[in-house]
C-alpha cells in the first residue's frame, strides 16, 4: 500500500506525469531506506534532524503527502495523543499543555487539545472523536460529571489513559496532580501566624477533588488553630477573574468582615484584588489576599500575591512520561503521583491593617 493518496502538482520533473509518489521514491533520491524516510516523515528522535529536515524538503519538492492514516493500518499506532482541560484560558492549565506538548512532540506524538469547559456531554463528544481516528492516548482533567466508568472502558480496551489535577474514584487510570489539600493547610496556616481569625474561603467546584481538597485543607487549619470553619466565610464555584469581581461585595457586607481571603485560584484572587480597590479596600492591608497555582504574571501585580506554587511542569512532565510508558506498551499501575506544592509568600497577604511592615495609622 502507497502511503500517498496521490500525487501534487508539484511533482518532481523526472517523474511521469500522474504517476503515484511513494516512499522510496523519496529514498531513492537521498540514498537512504524507506523505513528511515518513514521514520523521518513522522518526526522520530531515531532519525537524526540533519535527515529529517532533508526528508521533509524532498517531500515538499516532489509534492508527497504523507498519509498518517495509512501508516496507522501497518503500526496500529496514529501518533495522536488527546488533550481535554475545563479551562484552557487558566494560565496553570496552558502551562501544562505547553510541557505535555513539548514531551509528547520530542516523541513523535502530535497532540489534539480539548477545553471541555466543565462540561461533560463536550468531553464525550472529544473522546469519540479520538477513538474514530484511532488515537494512541488521552490525557484528561476530567470534567464535574465523569464517571470511573467511562474511563475504565476505555483502558479495559486497551488505550492509555492518564488523568491529570483531578482525582477520580474507582478509575483505573494512573493520575497526577498537585497536593491540594496539603497546599491549603499551608497558605491557610501562614494567614493564621499572620494573627488573621477571620478566613475566607472564595471558590472551588467542589464537586471536584481539586475543590473538595483545598477546602479541606483550609478547614483543617482552621480547626487546628481552634477556630470553628463553620463561623467563617465559605463561598464555593468560583473561578474566574469574573467571579473574583463580583464576590467582592458579598465578602464586604458580610456581618463578620474577613480580615483574609484564602481563594480557590489565582484567577479567583487577582479578580479580586482590583475589586477590593475599587470598593475603597486596599488589598493586603485591608483585606489580605492569597491565590493558588502560582501562574505567571502572579508575582508582578500591586500587590504581589501570596499563593501555592502546585507546579504545572512537572504534572505535565510526569503525565507525559506515563503516557509514553502506556503507550509503548508497558503496564502501567493506577497511581496516584502527588506534587509536593510550595507557599510563595509575597505581600498581599500581610497581618491585619500593616502595610509595608508598619501598622496602619502608627
Amino acid at each position: 500500500m502507497s502511503d500517498n493518496p496521490g500525487s501534487g502538482s508539484g511533482a518532481h520533473p523526472d517523474e511521469p506525469r500522474g504517476r503515484r509518489l511513494t516512499l522510496g521514491d523519496i529514498a531513492e533520491r537521498l540514498g537512504i531506506s524507506t523505513a528511515t524516510v518513514s521514520l523521518a516523515l513522522r518526526d522520530s528522535p531515531l532519525v537524526a534532524k540533519t535527515t529529517r529536515d532533508k526528508v521533509k524538503d524532498m517531500a515538499r519538492q516532489v509534492g508527497y503527502i504523507y498519509n498518517r492514516s495509512a501508516a496507522s493500518l501497518r503500526t496500529s499506532r496514529t501518533q495522536i495523543v488527546g488533550v481535554a482541560v475545563h479551562d484552557i484560558m487558566n494560565p496553570y492549565f496552558a502551562e501544562i499543555f505547553s510541557t505535555l506538548e513539548d514531551e509528547l512532540e520530542r516523541q513523535g506524538q502530535m497532540v489534539f487539545i480539548c477545553n471541555h469547559r466543565d462540561n461533560v456531554e463536550r468531553q464525550r463528544v472529544f473522546i469519540d472523536t479520538l477513538l474514530q481516528h484511532r488515537a494512541d492516548g488521552l490525557i484528561l482533567c476530567a470534567s464535574v460529571g465523569t464517571r470511573a466508568e467511562e474511563i475504565n472502558r476505555l483502558t479495559d480496551q486497551g488505550i492509555p489513559v492518564t488523568l491529570i489535577c483531578r482525582d477520580l474514584d474507582g478509575a483505573r487510570a494512573p493520575t497526577v496532580r498537585g497536593d491540594d489539600e496539603k497546599g491549603a493547610f499551608l497558605v491557610t496556616q501562614h494567614l493564621i501566624r499572620q494573627g488573621h481569625r477571620r478566613i475566607a474561603m472564595a471558590g472551588g467546584r467542589r464537586e471536584t477533588s481539586t475543590g473538595r481538597d483545598r477546602n479541606a485543607g483550609w478547614r483543617r487549619a482552621l480547626e487546628t488553630a481552634g477556630i470553628d470553619p463553620a463561623s467563617q466565610l465559605d463561598i464555593p464555584e468560583l473561578m474566574s477573574q469574573t467571579d473574583g469581581q463580583s464576590v467582592v461585595p458579598r465578602l464586604l457586607a458580610a456581618p463578620e468582615r474577613p480580615s483574609a481571603v484564602m481563594c480557590f485560584n489565582d484567577m479567583v484572587a487577582l479578580g479580586m484584588m482590583p475589586a477590593l480597590r475599587w470598593a475603597g479596600v486596599e488589598p493586603g492591608p485591608g483585606m489580605a489576599v492569597t491565590g493558588y497555582d502560582d501562574v505567571d504574571g502572579a508575582a508582578a501585580r500591586t500587590p504581589s500575591l501570596t499563593t501555592v506554587a502546585s507546579h504545572p511542569d512537572r504534572i505535565g512532565s510526569m503525565a507525559a512520561s506515563l503516557m509514553l510508558r502506556q503507550v509503548g506498551g508497558e503496564d502501567v499501575p493506577a497511581t496516584r503521583h502527588l506534587i509536593e506544592p510550595d507557599v510563595k509568600i509575597r505581600d498581599s497577604s500581610p497581618p491585619p491593617g500593616v502595610r509595608h511592615g508598619r501598622r496602619l495609622g502608627a
